[in-house]
């Protein structure tokens, strides 16, 4: 294989892991004045000191050592429109959608909240990054988010 097709291989699955290092999330809702509800981005916990949010428009950051609440729960639902459209089996698949609150202290002391949804194959690893750089264990809404949160 010659040494530049090589290279450029490395390189690829380089940035394949660096952008999976991110987590895909949508801003659903607290007490962020410049985030809009809705808005998508990427979750960073690789930092040694801050926890942040990426969009397009805003970016917040925390520092770890502010973070003082991690709640993980879902909702479960059924496929109803594909079971409409598609056929009734889908009736019997259940769709996940996770949650991730994160409580902080701001600079004057009071208390804030971010909520976000996060993608069903970035939870895992969000959840223990977030136990590790903050100290904090994840508060479960459910056993049913237990299992799910645990793997």
């Amino acid at each position: 294989m010659p040494k530049r097709l090589l290279t450029l291989i490395v390189c690829i699955l380089g940035l394949t892991v660096a952008v999976r290092a991110q987590a895909r999330v949508e801003y659903i809702g607290g007490t962020a004045d410049k985030l809009a509800v809705g808005t998508s981005g990427a979750l960073a916990v690789s930092d040694r000191l801050y926890f942040a949010f990426y969009s397009r428009k805003s970016n917040v950051r925390v520092a770890y050592d502010q973070i003082n609440l991690l709640e993980y729960g879902q909702t479960v639902g059924r496929r109803l429109d594909l079971a409409i459209v598609i056929s009734p089996a889908f009736l019997l698949v259940k769709k996940r959608k996770h949650f991730l609150t994160v409580g902080y202290t701001d600079e004057d002391g009071h208390q804030q909240a971010l909520v976000f949804r996060v993608d069903k194959n970035d939870i895992r690893a969000t959840l223990a990054s977030l136990e590790a750089r903050t100290g904090q264990r994840v508060q479960y809404q459910d056993e049913e988010a237990r299992k799910a949160g645990r793997g």
